[in-house]
């Protein structure tokens, strides 16, 4: 059963275009082959440039509200006789918006879907929570009954957001539900005898895993309509599997853990604290490392993030240099430094330059989809497929390609 809201051809016609484009901006194609792409792959939903997606989610935000606000006058603002009328009309306006107008993540479908979510998981945490001390229990002196209600609030939660993810395909609602499933994995952990110790280590092996799985399902054609999202989870996975160990989070986390939020005064040392010292320091330079190679843009904006963080996570503990000197110094040497990496890698050196990466994604085959879709569209039968400097024709023939 495919649970995919929007018409499958959408992402693949977008996708084609944008690589056409690509190949027309590199002088690989004519204005007219680019033409006659853009009429064999044509995109037919709706979505407005940038800043009029952002008009439209304001506007469509500010009138679901509004709208819940008469429907609350109506039920007298009974919360759940107003959550739950609210909820069905959300979801079905939601569904129609996107099959009769064909919008495409153009700003008031988003907003319809975020309202919906936001309502379905304050009714799951209500539900979850509404009797949690009826019998007098009180987190504090017995926290099971919360551990177990909260492990539970995220299940469902975690179940709406990746139905979400997989129906409608939003990189927030993706990154949201990943967000809450590395939740509900410590909640789980935290449950050992051991959890506080193993956290983030279990934590950092998880993200490890799920930054693989989202690479895996990259590499696969069938998942083209949710490659944004999976683009995403790369990036957040990189970002989670770093923190779990980063020094500064795992002391300040352990102490709140230990002290149950009331902990007052400098957060105290952590055991194995020189492991988590060169973790914080490592693995930037291994991120750095891994995007200077493959190349990967993804891999090297968040190495550079990362030591950023670190470089943070070192002055928070020890302050070497006054903060306006050290501002000022890491100023003058980060904009001489890509200075001289923007000038060094003007021409191709070691495999990576400073031009822009027009990367082709290599699921697509687009080369032979152009080929079969808009071979009739030439003028002549000799000409199958030009790029822009040679001839396709004869299959190489006459020695020209």
């Amino acid at each position: 059963m495919n649970l995919y809201a929007y018409n499958p051809t959408w992402p693949r016609h977008e996708a084609i275009q944008a690589q056409a484009r690509r190949w027309h901006k590199r002088g690989l194609l004519t204005p007219e082959q680019l033409g006659a792409i853009e009429a064999a792959f044509p995109l037919e939903f709706y979505r407005p440039h940038l800043f009029l997606r952002i008009g439209l989610f304001l506007f469509t935000t500010l009138g679901a509200l509004f709208a819940a606000g008469f429907a609350g006058v109506l039920a007298q603002f009974h919360f759940l006789g107003t959550l739950l009328p609210v909820l069905l009309v959300g979801g079905v306006t939601l569904e129609l918006v996107i099959a009769g107008k064909h919008l495409y993540h153009s700003g008031a479908d988003n907003a319809l879907l975020y309202l919906e979510l936001l309502g379905l998981v304050v009714l799951i945490f209500d539900l979850t929570f509404a009797h949690l001390n009826e019998y007098g229990y009180a987190d504090h002196l017995d926290p099971t009954p919360g551990t177990l209600r909260l492990a539970l609030a995220l299940l469902l939660t975690l179940a709406v957001l990746v139905l979400a993810t997989l129906r409608y395909a939003d990189r927030l609602v993706a990154a949201a539900a990943y967000l809450c499933a590395l939740l509900l994995f410590a909640n789980g952990v935290l449950m050992l005898p051991l959890g506080t110790l193993l956290l983030p280590f279990a934590l950092s092996a998880a993200s490890a895993g799920a930054h693989a799985w989202a690479t895996r399902q990259l590499a696969r054609p069938e998942r083209l309509p949710y490659h944004r999202c999976l683009r995403v989870l790369r990036a957040l996975t990189l970002g989670t599997a770093y923190l779990a160990v980063n020094y500064l989070v795992v002391r300040e986390g352990n102490a709140e853990l230990l002290s149950s939020g009331n902990w007052t005064g400098p957060a105290p040392q952590i055991p194995r604290a020189p492991l988590f010292y060169g973790l914080t320091a490592g693995i930037p330079v291994f991120y750095l490392v891994q995007g200077l190679r493959r190349p990967d843009r993804t891999w090297l904006w968040l190495g550079l993030l990362t030591a950023a963080f670190s470089v943070y996570t070192l002055r928070y503990y020890r302050s070497v240099l006054p903060p306006e000197t050290a501002a000022v110094l890491a100023g003058v040497l980060l904009a001489g430094g890509a200075a001289w990496a923007t000038r060094y890698l003007r021409h191709s050196r070691h495999g990576l330059t400073s031009t822009p990466d027009d990367a082709e994604d290599p699921q697509l085959n687009l080369e032979s989809l152009i080929v079969a879709e808009t071979a009739h569209a030439a003028p002549a039968p000799a000409e199958t497929f030009q790029f822009g400097g040679g001839s396709s024709g004869g299959g190489g023939a006459t020695g020209e390609y």
